[in-house]
């Protein structure tokens, strides 16, 4: 009894860990979220062992059993995590011990904590890919169904936040969702960077044992072992590109946040929300905020500190493995939180916002955003460079200006004044849907265009 709260490795010390550094070096409070990953490695790691005839079957079924029955005391929450036992691995281990008793000790063969960590977190960061997958689908639908409701939409597109030209607002909202294929893609990369098993690389030099890597890592659902001990037992680009692709993600999620709070804003009354995205003022009874918005627009912030915090660890340490990584957990698995929590947010954003059409179209005419069109209708119909055309414009533009006249309130008298040979076709440029469905160049915002890439999207889906 008196060992049976001792660390493993306590026979080579003469003295107790210092209580600052068992505080500090122990991880079980992050790590406890690998033991799913922990125990199914341990798992198959046995039944390797076994079918290798390293260790006696009976053994290998005592553990196997002896560890199916901690998952299931963990699932119920009947589970005592110990900060003595510095991390998942080793307090699983003491576990399987109480249970099994000496026959635990045959589980460690052949591998290390350095392996054995490596393989849990590669595992980890699988399954949390595919659960970030999931939700960056589920956001890209609810932009096509928005999309869908708003292909005939104008408002006004913005450069410098300057009204630009006339666009449909599904085109604005796809512009989004190619921002979210990009972030499916990086993930899914990832995916296929790190599908190589570490485990039987030991501390750093791979074992003397007759070990089967590529039955493990099948066994896992790896595609291959891999090729360099030392590599494997020291690699976090798997947790890097993780982060990376996270921060990227939660960067688009703040852009369309943004935009959404500037056009929800009294300014611009292009936008509005549905009540349960809204929040009030402990003083001023009117106001409805757009706070989850500003939240997804904030929470990028945390998403990008994890990724640099793991790039410094990192970027000074020597080959193999070091302490130094025990932090890269906690950022992995905080970034992950803060970016399923922005997804979630901004799918419910995206179907609670509905487009004030009225307000888009009037403001789609302001700022003369027809002006190209006029440009390009003496190009294609005069024969005129466009440079020459552009000049032209920009003289009805000030002439517009200081008539305080829109575009399409000149009568072609007055457009003539800047060049002669128009007839009363021309007017129809100064039209803004008529605009938008010129745009039909491919990636353009004419509707037809538009509905044919939310056909496009909705197979991809």
């Amino acid at each position: 009894m008196k060992n049976k709260n001792k660390t493993v490795w306590s026979n080579r010390f003469k003295s107790k860990t210092s209580q600052s550094f068992q505080k500090i070096g122990s991880s079980i409070h992050i790590d406890k979220r690998l033991y799913e990953q922990d125990i199914a490695a341990s798992i198959v790691h046995t039944q390797m062992l076994s079918k290798q005839k390293i260790i006696k079957s009976e053994d290998a079924n005592k553990i196997i059993n002896g560890l199916k029955k901690i998952k299931v005391q963990i699932d119920k929450g009947n589970f005592e995590f110990k900060e003595k036992f510095e991390d998942i691995h080793l307090n699983i281990e003491k576990a399987l011990f109480d249970i099994i008793g000496p026959a635990a000790g045959y589980m460690h063969t052949a591998r290390s904590r350095n392996d054995q960590v490596v393989t849990d977190f590669k595992l980890w960061i699988k399954d949390a890919s595919k659960e970030i997958l999931k939700d960056i689908s589920l956001l890209m639908k609810n932009l096509l169904k928005k999309a869908e409701k708003n292909t005939d939409t104008v408002m006004p597109g913005l450069t410098h936040l300057k009204n630009a030209q006339p666009i449909s607002f599904a085109h604005f909202l796809l512009s989004y969702f190619e921002m979210l294929k990009r972030d499916k893609k990086r993930f899914e990369n990832n995916l296929n960077l790190l599908d190589e098993c570490p485990l039987g690389s030991a501390a750093l030099s791979g074992t003397s044992y007759k070990i089967d890597r590529t039955y493990t890592a099948k066994k896992l659902g790896f595609k291959k072992p891999t090729d360099n001990s030392i590599d494997s037992v020291s690699d976090r680009d798997f947790a890097i590109d993780f982060l990376y692709a996270s921060a990227v993600c939660a960067m688009h999620l703040s852009r369309l946040a943004e935009d959404f709070i500037i056009y929800n804003s009294d300014a611009f009354k292009l936008i509005s929300f549905k009540d349960n995205m809204l929040t009030g003022s402990s003083i001023m009874p009117q106001k409805k905020n757009p706070d989850p918005a500003e939240l997804i627009r904030g929470k990028v912030g945390i998403n990008y500190g994890k990724l640099n915090a793991i790039l410094t660890i990192m970027k000074g340490l020597p080959m193999s493995y070091f302490k130094d990584m025990q932090d890269d957990k906690e950022l992995v698995f905080s970034g992950f939180d803060t970016l399923k929590d922005t997804l979630t947010m901004s799918a419910e954003l995206i179907n609670s916002v509905y487009a004030n059409k009225s307000n888009m179209l009037f403001m789609a005419n302001q700022g003369h955003t027809t002006a190209t069109d006029f440009a390009d209708y003496l190009v294609k119909n005069k024969n005129l460079s466009f440079r020459k055309s552009y000049t032209i414009s920009a003289k009805l533009v000030n002439f517009a200006e200081k008539k305080e006249k829109l575009l399409s309130e000149l009568s072609l008298e007055e457009v003539k004044k800047f060049y002669k040979d128009l007839d009363k076709n021309v007017l129809k440029v100064f039209d803004v849907k008529n605009s938008m469905n010129m745009k039909k160049s491919h990636g353009g915002t004419a509707v037809n265009n538009v509905k044919s890439m939310i056909k496009k999207y909705k197979k991809e889906i």
